[in-house]
């Protein structure tokens, strides 16, 4: 009787189980999409133009960045 019991409570378990899994991938599947629509193409639209710095403006900026390292690099050191 036990045994019973016991495979009565195991089928159970298997169709739970089973129809969690259904939900699940229902759910999976409705997730992968996000629900926007794919942007279209302008037939009018041309590439945006690459950004150039000029020489100088890379210059300053390189100069800038060295200072905050050497800063950061000072501190550091007094800290040890």
């Amino acid at each position: 009787m036990a045994i019973e019991n016991i495979l009565a409570q195991l089928d159970s378990e298997i169709k739970r189980l089973q129809q969690a899994r259904a939900l699940l991938a229902t759910i999976g599947n409705a997730a992968t999409s996000t629900g926007r629509r794919a942007k279209k193409a302008s037939v009018n639209s041309r590439p945006r133009k690459k950004r150039v710095l000029s020489a100088d403006a890379r210059k300053r900026i390189a100069d800038a960045q060295r200072k905050r390292w050497a800063a950061h690099r000072a501190k550091a050191k007094q800290k040890a």
